[in-house]
């Protein structure tokens, strides 16, 4: 009995606790809905569906507010204004990763994603440096997709026009150009340790995706529970297992005056600096750091043109139209290269509108503030998280007009030509947005239309009877498994 009573005392101090705090710091922070005492507003938030309630909540509250997705507040950014005020004008202030008690558990904050301050800094600034010289947006690299398209486009052959899953070779070609700027070497397809790997980074996004991850995040205390998350952390034991055998090899072979990739740059910049005492380029943020290029440089690009397929199989009318500017411009005794994307505005305009309609990742990583922030008439202490929503922004419909709606006319102007967008965000903005954008860009293009310049998608059911809802809708917008015939034009 005395125990319970304890246990009565010690649960009202801490309600009482949390409620005093909120109480002081709400008066400082944006305008939100009451947070219940531990859970927040958890119950307010469809974990399935976060998109829906933010957009509720920002016609309530405006285009700056505050949830709480547990014990603390994070603030929202809404709309392109704030967006732009926030993470391009004012970059600096909230340039800082929030650490995740489940995704950046096995990142130290080290590498590119989770990694803060200095070691953010250095990192990046050094791997931007390293992939230049490698060759990206460079012809060397263009190059290198180049083949890598044709051997997709190789492999699709062998299907001989039976109905397959694209899923995984899709995620060949992107995995394969960015190991062969790390590891200096491509997989073979059959490889089963290439297998393995794309198939660990595809099962990773399954599991990020889950509302159990997301609870997770939210309540580290979950973390001790079993669930996919222990899956998780051993899917990137043995993704890390694979990466330090491949440094190891280097190792072995490396040539001080002759750096072959981004490996060897790496050892090579750790030996100059090894006696500095700030010494940011140790083995562990090497290991995180390649870890974070492939998480980045993979699954994304694939993921991306696994649900463009699925569009085009919803629209045959655009994907006869990309075919019809794929015969103009460069006919078919010769592979597409990024010079014909110039003269191809309607495939420009086509793949912007797949990355701006399936919005992949619609709330990237929460951001936190560098120091404290005056923002808006707000004042966000230093370290308050910050949730980005991308999709305010690709689907704001006074710049897209029916935003619902898949219309490459949303980056077209009235002749025909391309048209940019300050509101195209999906690579995020500001000084944390994605370092691969260049090269995405360039995989996506080469990608579709070699894909497109050899085969005709057909797909297994009638296009209007084809439903392009995402699976899920959280952490990652997903398209769901499908399967279509690439049959030979």
């Amino acid at each position: 009995m005395a125990l319970f009573i304890f246990l009565g005392i010690c649960l009202s101090c801490l309600i009482f606790l949390f409620l005093w705090n909120q109480h002081h710091v709400k008066k400082k922070l944006p305008p939100g809905p009451t947070p219940l005492p531990i859970v927040g507003n958890i119950l307010q938030v469809d974990i399935k569906n976060i998109i829906k309630s933010l957009n509720l909540l920002a016609k309530e509250y405006g285009p700056v507010f505050t949830v709480y997705l547990g014990m603390k507040p994070t603030v929202v950014l809404y709309g392109y204004e704030a967006l732009k005020e926030a993470l391009i004008d004012r970059g600096d202030e909230f340039s800082g990763k929030m650490q995740s008690s489940l995704l950046s558990k096995d990142s130290q904050e080290l590498g590119i994603i989770f990694s803060n301050g200095e070691t953010w800094k250095q990192t990046r600034r050094f791997s931007l440096m390293v992939l230049r010289s490698m060759g990206m947006g460079k012809k060397s690299i263009e190059h290198r997709i180049q083949e890598e398209a044709l051997c997709l486009v190789e492999e699709l052959r062998k299907t001989n026009g039976s109905p397959c899953d694209p899923n995984f070779l899709l995620a060949c070609v992107p995995c394969n150009v960015i190991s062969a700027v790390i590891f200096q070497h491509r997989f073979d397809y059959n490889d089963d340790t290439f297998l393995g790997f794309v198939k660990n980074f595809q099962r990773i996004i399954e599991i990020l995706t889950s509302p159990w991850v997301q609870l997770c995040s939210a309540y580290p205390a979950l973390c001790h529970l079993p669930g996919s998350h222990n899956e998780y952390l051993k899917i990137l034991t043995e993704i890390k297992a694979f990466i330090l055998r491949e440094i190891k090899r280097h190792q072995e072979s490396l040539n001080l005056s002759s750096p072959q990739d981004f490996i060897d740059h790496f050892l090579i910049k750790m030996e100059k600096e090894k006696h500095n005492r700030k010494f940011e380029f140790t083995m562990d943020n090497l290991i995180v750091t390649v870890s974070d290029l492939f998480h980045a440089g993979t699954e994304t690009t694939s993921s991306t043109m696994k649900y463009g397929l699925f569009l085009l199989l919803k629209h045959p009318e655009v994907t006869a139209k990309i075919q019809e500017e794929i015969a103009r411009v460069i006919g078919n005794h010769r592979s597409p290269c990024m010079q014909d994307r110039n003269q191809m505005p309607y495939t420009d305009a086509v793949l912007h509108e797949i990355q701006r309609y399936i919005d992949l990742i619609p709330i990237p990583l929460p951001r936190k503030t560098t120091q404290d922030v005056e923002f808006r008439g707000y004042h966000i202490p230093k370290d308050t998280s910050v949730m980005i929503c991308l999709t305010s922004v690709l689907n704001d419909d006074k710049e897209f007009p029916n935003p619902e709606k898949f219309d490459p006319g949303h980056f077209l102007d009235e002749r025909g030509n391309f048209k940019k967008s300050d509101y195209f965000m999906a690579f995020s903005a500001g000084r944390r947005a994605c370092i691969g954008e260049g090269l995405a860009r360039m995989e996506m293009f080469l990608i579709l239309t070699n894909i497109l310049q050899h085969f005709t998608l057909k797909p297994l059911v009638n296009p209007e009877d084809i439903d392009t809802t995402p699976v899920q809708t959280g952490l990652l917008s997903l398209p769901p498994s499908y399967e279509l015939c690439f049959i030979p034009v």
